[in-house]
């Protein structure tokens, strides 16, 4: 987890708030134009308890961040777990994390909420938290520079996002970049949170990779994908057959998303990756079992900016339409 920036003085200068909203914890930082976080904060989310807490939640981060000065907040651009309606900031659909969420107006509600600490026509920016962390990474990361590339992020769930021309991909149903539900070969076994079997989340996430380990016959005081990749670093053998298997599906996957996008770089992100050369090498060997010729020299890069991505990502997008 990438370290919160030190607190520094607010300037008087023009700011927005960045917000990066998660199933456990939300965190909202101050931004400036050249994207620089210069105070953050963090919060528990209390998704369980309905939308009014989570925007309650935005606001109490916004003003204890703006308590030490009179600034205003030229935009707010937020990052939110869910499949999200850009264009209205509304919520179109949600894992059961977040009660009641689906529906949700979450640009209204927040510029509602923050009232006077913003400037007049201040601009609300909502997108899916994955997409902005791949705009993050596209505007400050390891994928700056490139014309097109694929960010996945792979942790408690899988999800990504999709940049073409500086511009991210939403779809016609909002729902583009969703890679977690590609239907997968080796997770026919497992079910995916939304309820259907097969789909890569259901085995290359961290709870996925969990739940294949349990299914092998792994050690049931093994709690988590933590507990997996420490069991498999001791010598477990089921534990590290459940992290090669979990690996290889991601990049599997990978090399069928790159045969439809062809991205010029694939950007990969989130806890998962963090176990370390026991998944990334049985991950680029699915990648390069599968991908036709054309596709074996796209790069595969872990990301850079770690829990700062999705912030800067939203930052840039509120920028963007100020």
């Amino acid at each position: 987890m990438a370290a919160l920036p030190v607190p520094v003085p607010v300037p008087s200068r023009e700011l927005v708030l960045a917000v990066d909203i998660g199933g456990t914890k939300t965190a909202a930082a101050l931004v400036d134009r050249d994207g620089v976080l210069l105070r953050a904060e963090t919060a528990p989310t209390r998704a369980a308890e309905g939308p009014a807490a989570v925007i309650s939640t935005v606001e109490g981060l916004a003003r204890r961040l703006l308590a030490a000065s009179a600034a205003q907040l030229a935009g707010v651009g937020i990052g939110t777990a869910g499949v999200v309606d850009a264009s209205s900031g509304t919520i179109v659909s949600a894992t059961d994390t977040f009660a009641d969420w689906p529906g949700t107006p979450v640009a209204g509600l927040v510029r509602e909420a923050l009232g006077e600490l913003l400037v007049p026509d201040a601009p609300v920016v909502v997108q899916n938290d994955v997409d902005a962390h791949a705009e993050g990474e596209h505007r400050h990361g390891a994928a700056a520079g490139a014309a097109s590339v694929l960010v996945v992020a792979i942790g408690t769930g899988v999800g990504a996002g999709l940049i073409v021309d500086g511009a991210a991909v939403r779809g016609a149903h909002h729902v583009a970049g969703e890679i977690g539900h590609l239907p997968t070969p080796g997770a026919e076994h497992l079910r995916c949170p939304c309820g259907r079997a097969g789909h890569l989340e259901a085995i290359g996430s961290g709870i996925g990779m969990h739940a294949h380990f349990r299914s092998l016959g792994g050690d049931p005081l093994v709690a988590d994908a933590r507990g997996v990749s420490a069991a498999a670093a001791d010598g477990d053998p089921t534990a590290q057959r459940a992290i090669r298997e979990s690996a290889a599906a991601v990049g599997r996957a990978l090399a069928g998303a790159a045969t439809i996008l062809d991205p010029e770089r694939i950007v990969i992100t989130g806890g998962v990756p963090k176990i370390g050369d026991a998944w990334w090498t049985p991950m680029r060997r699915a990648f390069a079992a599968d991908a036709i010729d054309a596709l074996q020299s796209t790069p595969i890069l872990p990301g850079t900016l770690g829990d700062d991505a999705p912030l800067r990502g939203a930052a840039a997008s509120a920028w963007r339409a100020i």
